[in-house]
């Protein structure tokens, strides 16, 4: 059992099913594999009409250079891997094993008829803080690298890119490292055939964040970034304008104080445009700073309010989406209260305003500490079982609980 130094709330048990989004669960793809694509960007094809997820590929050896990794999906929740969409190279200055190849994405240039996959690109130092481009005359690669270069002389750190679904002009975002003259991200326009930067629409001083994205909405544009903690999870940040070049509103939280974004990180948001509404998805990453190879994936629905002016995430364990309508719902379980729980050793049950039934369980410390929950109900074939727990660490903050669920 892993070492938590908080408690464990309730338990939420539904069926398995492979449409199903699972946020935090171990997702794993058509051949039964766990999906290895961090930071992620997901393209959706007009000519194959289906859904392209391109990320990170990690692996206990390789934590930061193991290329890219592609999968496609008819309906966001069942995907078929289709291997590495670009290969790390032995010996390349750039895209060599040992290296950083973060954040990929990947958009469609329809005046040259081919793919243009985007990242940050660097050494394992974190020395050249540059974006690299690879391009590829189908989707699913494989993709050339082309080059990596400073984005307008800039350094570039995370890398986002978004596409105007009004016009159809390709961004890209990124921050500008840590130095003392950094610490600013950019929104930069990208020429029509999608091969270089083009000029500046935007800078966002000195807020010191990373990991953005922007969501676009009928009548706004939102920005969402992380603060810089590493693969600590913080309490990611949206910005809102009416125009990308702005103004820009000050920065809000998306997420309920003490969630720190539900355990996650930004990096990528989805515009789903059904037959009966639009949905916009958060993509997010719940890194395991320890073993980052077996981060997990943290996609929730996005709910704005035009007229307040706000963003918000949804948090539900598990929820049904249909990509033709646009439309999704929870899927309910049952939930078995802290309070019904029995403890052994050090564990206890403790106040708290904020759990449900106003108790959660305490002091759960190794394998002689647990928790026991009786009549648990069955379906008599897999289930997601979501475990609510705080955990504190060494930030200081005290304020991270999460949502974890396993099949």
């Amino acid at each position: 059992m892993r070492l938590l130094s908080a408690c464990l709330a309730t338990i939420l048990a539904v069926s398995v099913e492979t449409k199903y989004i699972v946020p935090g669960g171990r997702w794993r793809d058509t051949d039964g594999n766990f999906i290895n694509a961090h930071g992620a960007g997901i393209t959706f094809d007009q000519k194959s009409g289906r859904f392209w997820w391109f990320g990170e590929h990690k692996t206990e050896e390789e934590p930061e250079g193991g290329g890219v990794s592609v999968y496609s999906s008819e309906d966001l929740a069942t995907w078929k891997s289709g291997g590495l969409a670009l290969a790390p190279i032995e010996g390349h200055p750039y895209i060599a094993p040992g290296g950083v190849i973060q954040r990929p994405k990947v958009a469609y240039s329809a005046e040259t008829e081919d793919y243009h996959m985007w990242w940050h690109a660097d050494n394992s130092t974190y020395g050249l803080l540059l974006q690299g481009h690879a391009v590829s005359s189908k989707i699913e690669g494989p993709y050339t690298f082309v080059d990596a270069t400073a984005p307008l002389g800039n350094w570039s750190q995370d890398f986002g890119l978004f596409t105007d679904y009004k016009d159809g002009r390709s961004y890209a975002l990124y921050s500008n490292g840590d130095s003392r003259d950094g610490r600013d991200v950019y929104l930069t326009s990208m020429n029509s055939n999608l091969t270089a930067l083009d000029k500046v629409v935007h800078r966002f001083p000195k807020f010191d964040l990373e990991a953005p994205t922007i969501m676009q909405t009928e009548k706004s544009y939102w920005a969402l970034m992380s603060h810089k903690t590493g693969y600590r999870p913080n309490n990611v940040v949206a910005f809102r304008a009416d125009s990308l070049s702005g103004p820009w509103s000050q920065p809000f939280i998306v997420a309920p104080l003490n969630m720190r974004t539900f355990n996650s990180q930004s990096g990528f948001t989805l515009r789903i445009e059904g037959t009966k509404k639009t949905t916009h998805l958060y993509i997010g990453d719940q890194w395991d700073s320890n073993s980052v190879w077996d981060s997990r994936y943290i996609w929730l629905p996005v709910r704005t309010d035009e007229s307040k002016k706000t963003l918000e995430l949804e948090w539900h364990d598990v929820y049904d989406l249909n990509v033709n309508t646009g439309e999704w719902k929870p899927i309910k379980g049952k939930t078995y209260s802290a309070k019904q729980a029995k403890t052994h050793g050090d564990t206890y049950k403790q106040e708290a305003n904020f759990a449900t039934d106003g108790v959660i369980l305490t002091g759960i410390y190794g394998n002689d500490s647990t928790v026991t929950f009786e009549n648990v109900e069955g379906s008599g074939k897999p289930q997601w079982v979501s475990f609510y727990y705080q955990n504190t660490d060494d930030l200081g903050f005290g304020d991270q609980r999460k949502y974890t669920s396993i099949a």
